[in-house]
């Protein structure tokens, strides 16, 4: 029987166990609406990887997880061994990103997953299943913001600024943007530990993210051309006071929180635009657009370089860290 990890009730954390293929099917609900083991993809899991919420999920902490029993992990990289809708051919490599996978249907911590097709994308050539994984939802989180960017006119050249920018959003969000020629600056709390790392990813430069976390007035010195937040609350108001005229804002996160102490000031007196990300359920044709970045610019390379890759039971201790702020990088699960 394969394995996974479980999350059997609220509050508990996950446990490592065996799991029938009945228990994978899971129900109704888990299985997605309309769907049922019949008619989802069959893949061999080979990669994971963790992300903030998979580290919520697998520590038990509450805000993820909506249907119980489940297999966290929101990203899925393996073989196709059956696809009934004929989307897919057996041996094709995938990646299921996002879409409910660990959150409401079983997701990625497990040696086998049973995926609507929908939420599959082939894995493009030129990665490898692991750098797939290490890509996962937050290099496609940082891609669709990057293009948020490239279609609001923002020219390479350009200062962009990454809060968050060593998590796994940010690093990705840094490399891509250095790899299109814009000058990437990534803010963060860790710039005595972290710096050597960032400009390794190709930030332009490093700043320390102090200056964002006491809240301000709404409307501040100009000094920001455009930026990409993975924080909310009182860091994406400070950086939306401080946009100048015209700037963009890509916002995908709330780590620090899901309020913006702000006001409508940077938008009608600076014609700042916030531009929402949401990876979970993206626009029709964002999904294809951000794998046609990711696959034209990434550095793999320095990702890989940024990425360390554990086992199924080695999640849980990987997670604490991810939850502590202790890391840098990325963490890929072996299945």
């Amino acid at each position: 029987m394969p394995k996974a990890l479980w999350l059997s009730e609220q509050g508990l954390a996950a446990e490592l166990r065996e799991v029938t293929e009945a228990e994978l099917a899971g129900t109704s609900d888990q299985a997605g609406a309309g769907s049922d083991s019949d008619t989802r993809v069959r893949i061999r899991v080979e990669y994971s990887d963790i992300n903030y919420k998979d580290a919520l999920a697998v520590t038990g902490s509450p805000g993820v997880v909506r249907n119980y029993p489940l297999v966290p992990g929101i990203d899925v990289v393996g073989v196709v061994e059956n696809d009934p809708s004929g989307t897919f051919n057996p041996g094709d490599r995938v990646i299921g990103v996002g879409g409910g996978l660990g959150e409401t249907m079983h997701g990625g911590f497990a040696e086998l997953a049973l995926v609507d097709a929908p939420l599959l994308t082939k894995v493009p050539e030129r990665f490898d299943n692991l750098t797939a994984a290490a890509i996962g939802t937050a290099g496609f989180t940082a891609a669709l913001c990057v293009n948020r960017l490239l279609v609001h006119g923002i020219e390479p050249e350009s200062e962009v600024w990454v809060t968050g920018s060593t998590g796994g959003v940010g690093s990705v969000a840094v490399s891509l943007l250095a790899a299109l020629g814009f000058e990437a600056v990534a803010v963060t709390s860790k710039v005595a530990t972290a710096e050597d790392y960032l400009l390794g990813l190709g930030a332009s430069r490093v700043v320390d993210a102090g200056d964002f976390k006491e809240a301000g007035r709404s409307l501040q010195s100009a000094t920001i051309g455009s930026a990409i937040d993975t924080l909310g609350s009182v860091p994406l108001a400070n950086l939306l006071a401080r946009t100048v005229p015209g700037g963009i804002v890509a916002a995908c996160g709330l780590a620090a929180g899901g309020d913006l102490p702000t006001s409508v000031m940077p938008f009608i007196l600076r014609s700042v635009t916030l531009a929402g990300v949401n990876s979970v359920h993206p626009l029709p044709g964002w999904r294809e657009a951000a794998w046609d970045l990711l696959d034209t610019a990434l550095d793999t390379d320095a990702l890989l370089a940024a990425t360390r890759e554990i086992s199924l039971p080695e999640v849980a201790d990987a997670a604490k860290t991810l939850l502590d702020g202790s890391n840098s990088g990325r963490f890929v699960v072996k299945l």
